[in-house]
């Protein structure tokens, strides 16, 4: 079987780990987990970054920075995972979702400014594939109407839009280092942070509520209970795992991005034919190349396109069920205007295995599978 994912190893990553070990500093905040805060802060200009246990927590956090109350309505798009609304309903707020654009499966920027209300606190826009949303519009609206804005980019490390990297263009962003994703720890997340006012409050949140990490840089003598906090500090272990990964970032991206491109080639043909859909990549966006998918005819075709593959032993995945129509979504949020597009097009979508190692073979055998599928239709 060609599976949809392989967790990416470069081969240091045991080294670094077991550096850990020798040095005797397991927990949170050691070396390796300032490394790789460094690495993202010079990589994407963040003014601050901080490592965290998952891009549920670095959200959850950011909801936490906002000052989310119950009562407060965030808008967001439906197809997205449920971490994007359970950082903000577990704040109590309500999540009002709106549709998506068919060509990048992001929010449609020209509905949000309709769904505000005089409880609407936030805009959370989900750079979907690593392909970023259309963030001058968002941010014009979330300046006019004086919003907060909360980039899930858990998705986009290492994409840009108009040159900027994701998660650096609203006022947080949060980043995902699940197995799934391009760079891994196994869980982890990061919050990159936009204002430097917002830093400390950020550290505190993260240290259980307490100012200890003043303490550690010697700005205090003692560390005390300052603030509502939780502890959002990942394992040093996970850290040195990731760390090493960060250190060939590149090699990572050009791997991944030779086989999102061999793909998007093999099945021109079939997009020319109008037998598929093919992602679309803006002219100001640059992707990071985190997923391949198709679009198929409708929910019956991908279905029976995805048991054809399982049947030649390729896996492929669909992706969300839209929030909205969960019993949760249903409970703690709703959807604003009409869904023309959330519903549709998510029934349409199936990825494909796209992970860093990935052999020519095992794509070329994909390919066909695909190709041989769209030839007996």
């Amino acid at each position: 079987m060609i599976n949809f994912n392989v967790p990416p190893c470069v081969g240091t990553e045991l080294d670094y780990i077991k550096d850990a070990i020798d040095h005797r500093k397991i927990c949170g905040d050691g070396d390796y987990t300032k490394k790789c805060n460094a690495w993202f802060e010079e990589k994407t200009g963040a003014e601050k970054a901080l490592l965290t246990t998952s891009c549920t927590h670095a959200t959850e956090m950011a909801a936490l920075l906002c000052n989310i109350k119950p009562g407060d309505e965030v808008i967001m798009p439906s197809f997205t995972f449920v971490s994007t609304a359970d950082a903000f309903v577990l704040r109590g707020a309500t999540v009002v979702f709106v549709d998506i654009r068919p060509d990048t499966m992001n929010i449609d920027e020209t509905k949000i400014e309709e769904a505000i209300t005089d409880k609407t606190v936030a805009i959370v826009p989900v750079h979907y594939a690593g392909v970023s949303c259309e963030m001058d519009t968002i941010m014009d609206i979330a300046k006019r109407h004086n919003l907060k804005v909360v980039e899930d980019a858990a998705q986009g490390v290492m994409s840009t839009y108009k040159g900027q990297a994701l998660g650096t263009i609203g006022d947080y962003g949060a980043y995902s280092f699940h197995e799934t994703k391009n760079y891994s720890m196994g869980e982890g997340g990061a919050l990159l942070i936009k204002n430097p006012e917002d830093i400390e409050m950020a550290e505190i949140i993260r240290e259980k509520g307490t100012n200890r990490a003043k303490f550690f840089r010697g700005q205090i003598d003692k560390y005390t209970w300052v603030e509502a906090g939780s502890s959002y500090l990942p394992s040093e272990l996970n850290a040195a795992y990731l760390y090493a990964q960060l250190q060939q970032a590149d090699k990572i991206f050009d791997d991944r991005m030779n086989s999102w491109n061999e793909y998007y080639k093999a099945f021109s043909e079939l997009a020319a034919e109008g037998k598929i859909e093919l992602p679309t990549v803006p002219e100001e966006c640059s992707h990071n190349a985190h997923m391949f998918y198709i679009k198929a005819k409708d929910l019956e075709e991908r279905t029976q396109l995805i048991s054809y593959a399982r049947e030649h032993d390729v896996q492929l995945v669909f992706h969300y069920i839209p929030l909205h129509s969960a019993p949760a979504g249903k409970k703690y949020g709703r959807f604003h205007g009409e869904d023309i597009y959330t519903t549709k097009e998510s029934e349409r979508l199936a990825r494909l295995p796209l992970y860093y190692g990935l052999t020519k073979e095992d794509r070329n055998r994909v390919i066909e599978v695909i190709r041989d599928f769209y030839a007996n239709r």
